[in-house]
């Protein structure tokens, strides 16, 4: 049974939970939904039909270029991570990093208001690769507060709450910005609403959390060497994190697991939209309702796969998950007309948060009692991040080199192979008669 929450631990708690609330917007509006289907219009050749688009000099189709472009920022944090989260935990600044990111990626995300038809797309992909630094960097510390906030019978609904007020924080911005494309109030035409909605992005994102969530986030202690070098201190880390992990079998399966199936979960995020656009010719308004379709099932996704977590155990329900999503894998490739995508858009909602939630929970779950919390969580995202590089590259290259049809292929092998190491951690967490409340 659930420890009740004090005043004090709910008002913290609430304070973490809005930071999803304010930075999931770049998450839906950037990477999700407008700028996917702006990049393409903008870079695209309207009189040809031509997507083959320059950038620095070198000719890519333009949907390889998003992908390439995704990889890379992922790639840059997942270097970056290992050193930030070093920092944080030594020198206990775990919230000014969260802070530091927030204002980096809310910049970039209002730079993009710039981003006409006169612009370069160059500098459409280095405001796209920053925002993604902030989002991407700022989920360390963010997803490093967790188990010092919440014990450990709460992890999962509390995880769930953050990812249900982010779904619910972004289509309400969402919707703001289908108004303003929908509606161009205030006389504004052509690309105007769309950049409107780039930088109410980025106000979004930065006011919630400088007056919700900074408040509220307790400060976090140093507790090792402060005058090491930073730039080795957190690649030792990392590495006494893998000695560690090597020695959990549990945990160890877990997060072999985690790598593959999230390749296939995020490449699916990120590039649904680009695949609605090219291969179904959907036009942008029904790929905007479709997307505040998947988020607002995704709150109901994210909280029902908590309580059934809570009552058949982590590992039951991610395998069943992850099951799941390789079936939408299949029926994406044989999807060809809009009222088809817009039942995989259901599927996809069902399963999307739920998934992620679940696995950062059972994560903090399964790591062993530290208070090095950051340094686990870096190890955590980079694990992540270094599997979106290779599920976006991977899937930017078979589109490159025939079609997005055929690149939605090689996503179901990367969920048949974490399905194998999920049933892997499930029979060792047996074997070892832990308790099952994972």
């Amino acid at each position: 049974m659930a420890t009740p929450m004090n005043k004090e631990q709910k008002k913290v708690i609430n304070g973490w939970a809005m930071y999803d609330w304010a930075n999931s917007v770049y998450n839906l509006v950037i990477t999700t939904t407008f700028f996917p289907v702006y990049f393409l219009a903008q870079t695209g050749n309207k009189v040809t039909g031509s997507d083959q688009v320059s950038f620095f000099g070198w000719q890519l189709k333009n949907s390889s270029l998003y992908d390439y472009s995704v990889a890379f920022a992922f790639l840059l944090v997942a270097i970056l991570t290992p050193i930030l989260s070093s920092i944080a935990d030594n020198r206990g600044n775990k919230k000014q990093f969260l802070r530091f990111f927030c204002y980096i990626g809310a910049t970039a995300c209002a730079a993009l208001f710039f981003f006409n038809m006169e612009s370069p797309a160059e500098y459409g992909v280095i405001c796209f690769i920053l925002a993604t630094i902030g989002y991407c960097g700022g989920l360390v510390f963010y997803n490093a507060y967790l188990p010092d906030i919440a014990p450990v019978e709460l992890r999962d609904r509390v995880s769930a709450r953050g990812f249900s007020l982010g779904y619910i924080g972004s289509v309400i911005l969402q919707l703001i910005g289908f108004a303003l494309v929908a509606l161009e109030p205030f006389g504004m035409k052509g690309e105007m609403p769309v950049l409107v909605t780039f930088l109410l992005v980025g106000i979004w994102w930065w006011a919630f959390a400088q007056f919700y969530t900074f408040p509220r986030l307790p400060k976090s202690e140093p507790i090792g060497n402060q005058d090491g070098n930073i730039f080795k201190d957190g690649f030792i880390e990392l590495k006494k994190v893998y000695a560690q992990v090597r020695k959990l079998p549990v945990l160890k399966r877990f997060l072999r697991a985690f790598f593959f199936y999230s390749m296939g979960v995020q490449t699916v995020m990120l590039a649904a939209t680009i695949f609605g656009s090219k291969e179904l010719k959907l036009e942008d308004q029904k790929l905007i309702m479709t997307v505040v379709l998947i988020q607002l099932v995704a709150v109901l996704g994210a909280w029902g796969m908590a309580r059934l977590s809570e009552r058949f155990g982590n590992f039951k329900i991610l395998i069943l998950t992850v099951i799941f999503w390789a079936a939408v894998c299949v029926i994406a490739y044989f999807t060809y007309n809009e009222y088809q995508f817009y039942g995989l858009a259901v599927m996809v909602g069902l399963v999307m948060g739920g998934i992620q939630s679940l696995s950062r929970s059972t994560y903090s779950k399964l790591i062993p009692p530290t208070k090095d919390t950051t340094s686990f969580f870096s190890y955590f995202d980079v694990t992540e991040k270094i599997g979106i590089v290779l599920g976006m590259a991977s899937f930017g290259v078979i589109d490159h080199m025939y079609n997005m049809r055929q690149a939605v292929l090689i996503l179901i092998v990367y969920f048949a192979i974490g399905l194998i190491f999920l049933f892997s951690a499930l029979l060792k967490e047996s074997k070892l008669a832990v308790p099952n409340n994972r």
